[in-house]
């Protein structure tokens, strides 16, 4: 398995290769190869911003020549007029790293804003309820999106298939009820000798009871009102973690969480996410300020 710097360094290379293609023509004939230059990252819009190695590791990737200064680091709460980092080199290699750093970054720091607003709601409304992120997110960037959910404030759910047993309502199904998903689930792990954690997911009590009585390490409540919530966090009782998930949003969140829910999990923090604004100028194009 590719360790997370092979799977960024997979994903630069892709995102160059169809960015540039067989060259910035436009670059190439309007700046001279030996044409040096600075350009500096302004924050254009309030928010979180996250991604301040992946920037490096583009900028560097592409010219490791290029001089780079940080002034603000990943989890600052920026504002309009804020500059990141100021980069010294040749203007081409500043011109042509532009792009595919802002789009990281502007997404990247578009999820942290977002988890820092939704962690920050349950915590002034007087609850323990953690922010999770889901496998909603874009192909390519999912190290990159739950690391700024962690940025944020939030926490990760599974990184992929391989690191958690997550049994979903289709799995149930197909082996005939929670029960035989979970002993299933317990017998594979023995057998592979894998130490891995088991979730459940549940649609009513009956089921809760099910994976209640085998045993397993989250239950996860599935479109669950938050009255049903606080009855089955009731039920549950500490045996294990509780998770909640399904038609919530921030807007109807909070009483989820104040039925005494561990986790609350959010696809939305990575699949519908805006960018936050934010461009690389050169220097003096505009009226900058370091923090």
């Amino acid at each position: 398995m590719l360790s997370v710097d092979e799977l960024n360094d997979k994903l630069i290379d892709l995102a160059f290769s169809e960015d540039i293609g067989d060259g910035d023509h436009t670059t190439l004939c309007c700046i001279p190869a030996d044409a040096m230059g600075e350009s500096k990252l302004l924050i254009k819009q309030e928010g979180i911003f996250a991604g301040i190695e992946i920037a490096k590791k583009v900028l560097h990737r592409f010219d490791p020549e290029l001089d780079i200064k940080i002034y603000i680091q990943d989890g600052t709460h920026v504002k309009p007029g804020d500059i990141v980092m100021s980069v010294k080199g040749r203007e081409q290699s500043l011109l042509q790293t532009e792009r595919l750093m802002l789009n990281i970054l502007q997404r990247m720091s578009g999820i942290a804003t977002m988890t820092h607003r939704y962690q920050q709601a349950l915590i002034d409304a007087g609850t323990k309820t953690r922010v999770l992120d889901t496998r909603k997110t874009t192909p390519g960037m999912r190290m990159l999106e739950k690391e700024a959910v962690k940025i944020g404030g939030g926490m990760n759910h599974r990184i992929g298939l391989f690191d958690m047993i997550l049994i979903k309502d289709n799995h149930i199904d197909f082996c005939g009820g929670v029960h035989n998903a979970i002993s299933r689930a317990k017998a594979y792990c023995k057998a592979k000798q894998k130490n891995l954690k088991i979730e459940c997911e549940v649609r009513n009590f009956k089921e809760l009871d099910e994976a209640l009585a085998e045993g397993c390490d989250r239950i996860m409540f599935d479109n669950f009102t938050p009255e049903e919530t606080r009855k089955a966090v009731e039920r549950v009782a500490g045996r294990c973690e509780t998770e909640s998930s399904g038609g919530i949003t921030f807007d109807n969140m909070i009483p989820y969480a104040k039925a005494g829910v561990d986790f609350i999990s959010f696809g939305a923090l990575t699949h519908s996410v805006t960018g936050l604004d934010m461009s690389f100028k050169a220097a003096g194009s505009d009226k900058l300020i370091i923090r």
